[in-house]
C-alpha cells in the first residue's frame, strides 16, 4: 500500500517552474482554521488555482499530543516527540518542492521519518495534486496553474511560522500568514462539540502563549491577515485572502544566500550600539552618584573609593551586557532587537546596584564617626 501512495508522487512539479506560495494558517484550536482552509480550494478552482491543504492534524500521530499531556506541559515545544514530527513534515514539504516525489521507502526501515512520508504521500493522493507526468508539457511552455500549500496546525509561536518562511525563501516562491482571531470561550465552546476534544485548560494556557503576526515589529511577516472567525465567512472575508494570495504569488520571496559574515557584522554593529548607548546613560549615573556625594560632604577618602567602585561596576555590567547582546542580537527568528528596551533593563541593573554601592559607603563612613 505504502509503495502504491509513493509511485502516486513519483513525478512531479520542479517548485522553479510553477508558481506557488506557502501559506501558514494559525490560530487557537477551533478557531476555524480548518473550516475556511475547507472552503478556499473551491475559490481557488475559480481562479485557475490548484491547492493542497497541509494538516498537521493528519501527519502527527495522537500518541505525540499524549506524550504532552502525560508530561504535565500540554503545549510546550520542547518535547521532543513531537518536536521532531513538526520538523519531519517540513522535511517533507521540502523534498516535494525540491524533487516533487516522496522518496522510495528504504527496505528494512520502519517508523519515524518514513511513517511521516508514508501520510504525506497519502495526503497528496486523496488530494489528487496534479503532479503526475502529464503536467509535464505544460511546465515546459510555462503555462502550468498556479499552487497554493494551506499548512493547517495553530502556528502558536513566531519561530514556528518563521521556519515555513525560510523554507519560502529557500524555494524562492511566495509566503503569506493567516491568522484567525477568535475568543478564548469561543474556542471553548467550539471545542467541545468535537469527537477528541482537547482539555480547557490547554486552550486557555495557548491562548497566554501565541504569538500574533505583527508586521509593524517583523518585516517577514509583512504579507499577513487576520480575520475575527466566526461560524461563516463572509465574502468579503473571501476576497481579502484572495488578494493576499494573490500578492504572495505575484512577490515570491528572494532566495536565502550565504550571509553570515555580513550578520556577523550586523551582530558586532548591534552589540556596540546596545553598549554605547548604556555607557553613556550609566556615565551619567556615576555623575549624579558623585555630586550627590559631594552635596552630603562625603570625605575625600571615601569619595575616591566610591568612584573606583562605580567605575568598576559600570565596567563589569558593559562586559556582561556585550556578551550577552553578542548573543542575544539575533534573540528570536526573525524578530529585531528592541535596543531600547535591552538597554534600558542593563541601565536599570547598574542603577540598583550602584544604590546598593552608596548605601554601603554611607554605613562605612557612618561607623567611622561612631
Amino acid at each position: 500500500m505504502c509503495s502504491e501512495l509513493l509511485d502516486a508522487v513519483s513525478e512531479a512539479i520542479p517548485a522553479e517552474r510553477v508558481r506557488i506560495c506557502l501559506c501558514v494558517l494559525c490560530g487557537l484550536p477551533a478557531a476555524g482554521k480548518s473550516t475556511l482552509a475547507q472552503a478556499l480550494p473551491g475559490h481557488f478552482q475559480n481562479r485557475g488555482w490548484r491547492s493542497f491543504i497541509l494538516s498537521y492534524d493528519e501527519i502527527i500521530p495522537e500518541e505525540a499530543y499524549e506524550l504532552r499531556k502525560e508530561e504535565n506541559d500540554a503545549i510546550a515545544d520542547t518535547q521532543s516527540s513531537w518536536k521532531l514530527y513538526r520538523q519531519e513534515v517540513l522535511q517533507c514539504l521540502d523534498e516535494f518542492l525540491r524533487s516533487g516525489h516522496i522518496p522510495v521507502r528504504a527496505t528494512g526501515s520502519s517508523g519515524g521519518k518514513w511513517d511521516t512520508w508514508a501520510r504525506f504521500a497519502r495526503i497528496v493522493q486523496d488530494q489528487r495534486v496534479s503532479v503526475t507526468a502529464t503536467s509535464r508539457p505544460h511546465l515546459l511552455h510555462g503555462h502550468t496553474r498556479p499552487f497554493i500549500v494551506l499548512l493547517d496546525d495553530n502556528f502558536y509561536y513566531r519561530s514556528m511560522r518563521y521556519e515555513v518562511y525560510q523554507l519560502a525563501r529557500k524555494f524562492s516562491v511566495g509566503f503569506c500568514q493567516l491568522y484567525l482571531q477568535c475568543p478564548v470561550n469561543s474556542c471553548v465552546t467550539r471545542n467541545q462539540g468535537r469527537s477528541c476534544p482537547l482539555p480547557d485548560d490547554v486552550i486557555a494556557e495557548m491562548a497566554t502563549r501565541i504569538q500574533p503576526p505583527n508586521p509593524d515589529k517583523n518585516p517577514w511577516e509583512q504579507n499577513s491577515l487576520t480575520l475575527a472567525s466566526t461560524d461563516e465567512f463572509s465574502q468579503e472575508n473571501i476576497e481579502m485572502v484572495m488578494t493576499l494570495f494573490a500578492a504572495a504569488l505575484d512577490n515570491p520571496l528572494s532566495p536565502v544566500q550565504d550571509n553570515t559574515e555580513q550578520k556577523e557584522a550586523d551582530r558586532q554593529r548591534c552589540a556596540s550600539s546596545i553598549v554605547h548607548q548604556a555607557d553613556q546613560a550609566c556615565r551619567r549615573l556615576v555623575s549624579q552618584a558623585m555630586q550627590k556625594a559631594r552635596e552630603y560632604k562625603v570625605a575625600p577618602g571615601s569619595m575616591r573609593i566610591l568612584a573606583a567602585d562605580l567605575n568598576q561596576l559600570k565596567a563589569r555590567v558593559l562586559d556582561d551586557l556585550r556578551k550577552d547582546a553578542l548573543q542575544g542580537c539575533s534573540f528570536s527568528p526573525g524578530e529585531t532587537v528592541n535596543i531600547d528596551q535591552v538597554v534600558s533593563t542593563a541601565v536599570a541593573d547598574f542603577d540598583r546596584e550602584k544604590e546598593e554601592l552608596i548605601r554601603k559607603h554611607s554605613r562605612e563612613d557612618e561607623a567611622k564617626l561612631l
